[in-house]
């Protein structure tokens, strides 16, 4: 296990009408949507790309993922999302999530997602290949 301080990004989304349900509230499928744009965003935050990772010949499947509902979201509300790494493990990453409506504290949704690091020509899981150690320890240096 490759344990970490603790990295975290937040970025905000605002509730598409799309996003809500016959109950006029966010469906909970849409939230692990609002992962995937906060994971990303926290790479990019990072100094490495999502799409600049995949042609360097890795991808990040998600192999698990797992979601709270607290309290629900409503179209047009403005969502903080933070994602945050505190460690991986071999070829696995656990990324974790908070919700907050409105820019408040109020969290909302939280969660996390797990992922394998996988060589796309083979399919192959490996190992944590040396960009994504490198853009950990930038992020270690700067959080």
């Amino acid at each position: 296990m490759h344990p970490v301080k603790r990295i975290s990004h937040r970025t905000s989304i605002r509730v598409r009408y799309a996003d809500t349900d016959q109950m006029q509230i966010v469906y909970n499928g849409k939230y692990l949507e609002y992962f995937e744009v906060a994971r990303t965003e926290l790479l990019r935050s990072l100094g490495l790309a999502y799409a600049e990772f995949e042609r360097m010949g890795t991808r990040l499947p998600l192999i698990e993922a797992h979601c709270t509902y607290h309290l629900p979201a409503r179209y047009d509300d403005v969502l903080t999302i933070e994602a945050s790494v505190e460690q991986y493990q071999g070829a696995r990453l656990r990324i974790d999530y908070s919700i907050f409506q409105n820019g408040g504290d109020t969290l909302i949704t939280g969660g996390y997602t797990v992922h394998v690091f996988q060589e796309i020509p083979s399919g192959r899981v490996i190992r944590p290949p040396k960009i994504f150690l490198e853009t950990m320890e930038r992020g270690l240096a700067t959080q």
